[in-house]
């Protein structure tokens, strides 16, 4: 069987018997440059094209780029973008040269992949700079001698980059949207602090040391990232850390432990229910259909809004409750018992409808397939332009978070429910919170509808003057 080296034809073509390099040319730089660049290598060997062939091809690279941007202004704006053409030619060909090695299926294939490892290692040194002919050591440019050294890493596999994992560590997940989109800021984040702090972005070099340096420095490149911002990039750096310990990949967890002290919540921060009189405002203002509908909902079941706006027509049983889908950490879905203030609600929504019609046709998926936002994005962002509106509206000082917020119809469900005597294990179950003790935690199916039933019913709207 041919080796990787013999089968790789990438920029190569045949002309009579010897390979000469090969690279197409971008349309518009065509009177430039042609239709093709082309250089020989004056060899009939494969393998041997294929060791001679990258520092060609980066010159290439080069070239095209420096005919695309041929005003002196502009080389020095890209100054920086061409350095990195050359690094990516090279991290490329580590990574295709570390592929190799590992598809290597004898002594004489490794052998002839770690020749042209040695080779390529020697062309990207270039020529020395200096030589001490006392000790017989030679001297290369500094910026050389580290492109070198990362190449060889990743050929050899002893550096991998913080995320050549990371898509197969969400995917892995299973965590929602939102969620993903931190996973992905925080790996952004740390990359680019990397660069800032001059330490190549490799899983080796991210010790307990640069680590606890990324946490001093972060606020350097987002000044404006709260505490509470902070420690969620921390956990989302760390659970990636734990899944990649458990893989072998890195030794331990560098970022367990880290944490921004956040400021502490008094009662004149901390986020709270609605009041009645606060209810009763926004339950009777000029609230449209599917808006009232919508606050209906989070007041009589306690549900988050995207759990609500993510309902569809069979999620509302015949047998009078609702099927939440699963919100932070619930195992699955959630039953709730459908409120009496709320058939008229579920009959007209549901009536003449398909069981896979949305109950909230008006709150639609964000346009973009691949969006991160949730449902009720825009349901949230329609809601708070709602309360500002009929005057329902908490903001403490320079603090630019509302106390009250769509949440507080789930923390009024809440209290209401206390008020009424209901068991505390009871409402838990009922709002999806993670019920105490052993036994109700770890054993218990859950209450009985019944139960269920009772704590939802004890829940009662203010009397509405209209």
């Amino acid at each position: 069987m041919a080796s990787p080296v013999e089968l790789d034809k990438r920029y190569l073509e045949l002309h009579g018997s010897k390979w000469r390099v090969v690279m197409n040319v971008p349309t518009e730089l065509h009177p430039k440059l042609g239709r093709k660049l082309r250089h020989p290598l004056n060899t009939d060997s494969l393998r041997e094209a294929n060791r001679l062939k990258w520092p060609i091809v980066a010159d290439m690279k080069q070239q095209i780029h420096d005919a695309k941007f041929p005003d002196e202004k502009k080389l020095k704006a890209f100054k920086h973008a061409s350095a990195e053409l050359v690094r990516e030619t090279i991290l490329t060909e580590a990574k295709e040269v570390g592929s190799w090695l590992r598809e290597a299926q004898n002594d004489d294939e490794r052998e002839a992949v770690l020749d042209s490892l040695g080779l390529r290692t020697e062309q990207i040194l270039g020529k020395p700079i200096d030589y001490d002919p006392e000790h017989h050591i030679y001297s290369y440019d500094s910026k050389r001698v580290e492109q070198a050294a990362e190449f060889v890493g990743i050929a050899r596999g002893q550096l991998t980059a913080i995320d050549a994992d990371h898509a197969k560590f969400m995917d892995a997940s299973g965590v929602k949207k939102r969620t993903r989109d931190d996973d992905v800021r925080s790996i952004e984040l740390l990359k680019t602090w990397c660069t800032q702090a001059k330490i190549q972005p490799y899983l080796q070099n991210i010790t307990k040391k640069v680590a606890v340096k990324f946490c001093d420095e972060v606020t350097t490149i987002k000044p404006d990232l709260s505490p509470v911002t902070l420690n969620k990039i921390i956990s989302r750096l760390s659970v990636y850390w734990t899944w990649l310990e458990s893989r072998g990949a890195v030794d331990d967890n560098v970022w367990q432990g880290r944490r921004f002290k956040e400021p502490a919540e008094t009662t004149e921060t901390k986020e709270r229910p609605f009041t009645d009189d606060e209810i009763k405002a926004l339950l009777t203002g000029p609230a449209t259909q599917e808006m009232l509908d919508v606050m209906l909902m989070g007041a009589l079941t306690g549900a988050r809004l995207d759990a609500i706006v993510c309902l569809k027509v069979k999620d509302c049983r015949t047998d009078g409750v609702f099927v939440f889908k699963p919100q932070k950490k619930e195992p699955g879905q959630r039953l709730c018992p459908i409120h009496p203030g709320l058939k008229e609600l579920v009959e007209r929504r549901t009536k003449g409808k398909e069981p896979e019609d949305e109950f909230f046709p008006e709150w639609p998926y964000p346009a973009k397939e691949d969006s991160l936002r949730e449902k009720s994005f825009k349901t949230s962002n329609h809601f708070t332009e709602y309360r500002r509106s009929v005057g329902v509206d908490d903001v403490v000082g320079k603090r630019r978070r509302s106390r009250v917020n769509y949440h507080s119809f789930r923390r009024w469900f809440i209290t209401k429910a206390e008020q009424a005597d209901q068991p505390e294990h009871l409402i838990a179950a009922v709002v999806g919170h993670k019920r105490k003790g052993i036994t109700l935690g770890i054993y218990s199916a859950g209450p009985l509808i019944a139960q269920a039933r009772r704590v939802v019913e004890a829940v009662q709207l203010p009397k509405l003057d209209s």
